[in-house]
């Protein structure tokens, strides 16, 4: 099965070609300030990336016709199950019209479907696991403020695809493990899933462990005196929050390598990584607890998976737990060409988007 790869992000459009599991083509399209201050939003981009596409598509002597079927990352829909989504008209037009925030994400499917009614013949769209998936328990949802739900927002495209992949290398399915998946990139989520399903998982923007450059949890009353400070515009607390926090606010950077060198002259640099390393250890924790402590596997995955010192700290703490695996990087390329290839096997059914869903 050959099947197409299309992942918008700001600045640029990732696209892959992938034979069943193997990828034999992978590309950044590039696309210049200049280039997209051209455009009013984000969603008017979609018939100049879908031509940056097609012209990736030219270089290699391929064509649409050549695909079984093109794999597009989801965008931001109202909350849905995980799964395999296929793309539609009801779906191209909630994100053209309808949704709440503008996000590259968004382009995906739309480019995927623009792109298909080029083909000759019929070529199904799909998307996999978007970020809005939400499967969070009932308790799991309340605050602790009667108008503040917690969210669930995460990087569940990878999550999903690295847990998957532990389950086939442990002989087992999926749905019939218990794991715990954190996901160490600028932002992280922390996640349990209950036979395949994330019963719950930290906001990465708001909650949980800081990252190299976001806050993560922070005490409520010092946030709201600093809101009411007069310091700060809203803009600029946002940016503190997610951006400029974590391991920015500290040292600077927002590179753990360059982080761990400073740490070789300057024992707080070492205290920052290490207090790191200890809220993710946590947050894992306190996700074995939400599986009642029946954990099959941990897993480590995302850009800081790969430093073993880094690993090393968490492991520390939570090697008890459960047996611990480490897949550093990420997989969404991988995750939405798997998704798009179980389809195509008939190992999974794929799911129709309702528009009663909005």
């Amino acid at each position: 099965m050959r099947i197409l790869v299309i992942n918008p992000g700001a600045t640029s459009t990732k696209v892959a070609v992938f034979e069943d599991k193997q990828k034999i083509l992978q590309e950044t399209l590039q696309h210049s300030v200049e280039e997209l201050d051209k455009y009013p939003t984000i969603m008017d981009q979609k018939e100049m990336r879908a031509n940056a596409v097609e012209g990736f598509l030219k270089r290699h002597n391929l064509t649409i016709d050549q695909f079984d079927a093109i794999a597009a990352r989801g965008g931001i829909l109202p909350p849905v199950e995980s799964g395999t989504y296929i793309v539609d008209e009801n779906m191209v037009n909630y994100l053209i019209n309808k949704t709440k925030v503008q996000h590259a994400s968004n382009l995906a499917a739309v480019i995927g479907y623009e792109l298909s009614k080029r083909a000759s013949r019929t070529i199904p769209v799909y998307i996999t696991d978007p970020v809005s998936v939400d499967e969070m328990i009932p308790e799991a949802r309340l605050s602790g403020i009667k108008d503040i739900e917690r969210k669930s927002l995460s990087h569940i495209s990878n999550m999903r695809a690295v847990g998957i992949r532990i389950a086939e290398e442990l002989g087992k399915s999926f749905y019939e493990l218990n794991m715990v998946i954190a996901h160490l990139g600028s932002g992280i989520s922390v996640a349990p899933f209950e036979k395949g399903r994330m019963i719950d998982v930290n906001n990465a923007n708001d909650e949980g462990p800081f990252s190299v450059e976001r806050t993560g949890e922070l005490p409520v009353g010092d946030v709201v005196k600093l809101c009411y400070s007069g310091q700060y515009t809203k803009e600029q607390l946002k940016k503190m929050f997610v951006g400029k926090g974590g391991l920015v606010a500290y040292l600077g950077t927002n590179d753990l390598r360059e982080a761990f060198k400073m740490a070789e002259n300057d024992p707080k640099a070492l205290e920052v990584i290490e207090a790191m390393a200890y809220q993710i250890a946590q947050e894992i924790g306190a996700m074995c607890v939400v599986l009642k402590g029946k954990v099959d596997a941990i897993v480590l995955t995302g850009g800081m998976a790969y430093s073993e010192r880094f690993v090393d700290m968490i492991k520390s703490y939570v090697f008890k737990f459960a047996p611990i695996f480490v897949v550093p990087g990420e997989m969404e390329m991988e995750a939405l060409a798997y998704g798009a290839l179980r389809v195509l096997t008939g190992v999974e059914e794929p799911k129709v988007w309702k528009p009663q869903e909005v």
